[in-house]
């Protein structure tokens, strides 16, 4: 062989073996700092094929991919010192990866228990402004978007990352204060659905006036034309009568005498004590009626 092609395999097999050491990948999912004799020399790599120096450089990659941070329950005092159990959980990524790997070495770890510090210590002061009914029932989601700010203000400045979410998973009281919190909230539901109950009833009461009113109106007023309409009934057939009886007085005088014995001699048992000869038998002495 040769001392050229000698050469060229030399810086072959020293390239195939030095290449691998100068040259790095950096995944989406990924960044990463180049680091030179142990300071910070690049950090803003996109993803992607770059190069390096060496044994003088090295290069350290994390994952910017959304991280959980999921804290056993703890216990915090109310405003009425009470304890409640919270379960919480934060979601973050790193924002900047120089502040990121200077305050914490590059470990999620101990990013973990930092923010854990500071998320014990804000939810405790939120906790204890607000009553259990609060934190139960109505002002969960006004703790965590207060906690959420504060917790971003600090993982920002001082981790380099950013603060996705922060959730409250699960409030739990403890077993005296679950029953005293039920009893109250019962005794209101309780109140307010008396309130609405005599609400009703005074309805009801007015209701039942309003209809009694009306329907006494009702009737006097049928009453009123009962009478009315009976009244000139009367008087049509008092006039119907009177036009009879001066069209021929001796019928009308035979057809009421008729009415007047079918009337009393209706009945099997009837028995009339008169006189023969009073004016009610006149027809039973004289066709004509004549005494």
């Amino acid at each position: 062989m040769s001392p050229l092609k000698l050469i060229l395999a030399v810086v072959f097999l020293a390239a195939l073996v030095i290449a691998p050491q100068m040259l790095f990948t950096v995944h989406v999912t990924e960044r990463a700092i180049l680091r030179q004799l142990g300071e910070i020399k690049r950090s803003d790599y996109e993803p992607g094929l770059h190069w390096k120096v060496p044994i003088v450089q090295n290069v350290l990659k994390f994952d910017a991919r959304i991280q959980s941070l999921d804290s056993d329950p703890e216990l915090y005092l109310t405003s009425e010192k009470k304890n409640v159990s919270v379960d919480s959980f934060v979601k973050w990524r790193i924002k900047n990866v120089d502040a990121y790997y200077t305050s914490t070495g590059g470990n999620e770890r101990t990013a973990g228990l930092r923010l854990s510090e500071v998320l014990r210590k804000r939810l405790k002061d939120e906790f204890g402004k607000r009553t259990i009914i609060d934190v139960v029932a109505g002002e969960r989601s006004e703790i965590m978007e207060v906690v959420t700010v504060a917790l971003n203000d600090y993982a920002t400045d001082e981790l380099g990352i950013e603060i996705v979410d922060v959730r409250i998973k699960r409030i739990d009281l403890p077993q005296e204060v679950s029953s005293s919190v039920f009893q109250r909230m019962q005794a209101e539901r309780q109140e307010v659905a008396k309130t609405f109950r005599s609400r009703g009833e005074e309805e009801a009461r007015k209701i039942r006036a309003r209809a009694e009113r009306e329907r006494e109106v009702l009737i006097a007023e049928a009453r009123r034309d009962s009478e009315r309409t009976r009244g000139e009934g009367d008087a049509a057939a008092a006039e119907i009568y009177a036009k009879a009886y001066t069209q021929d007085e001796d019928f009308y005088a035979l057809y009421r005498s008729l009415n007047a014995y079918q009337v009393s001699f209706g009945g099997n048992q009837d028995v009339l004590l008169m006189k023969p000869d009073s004016e009610f038998f006149r027809f039973f002495k004289d066709p004509n009626g004549k005494q």
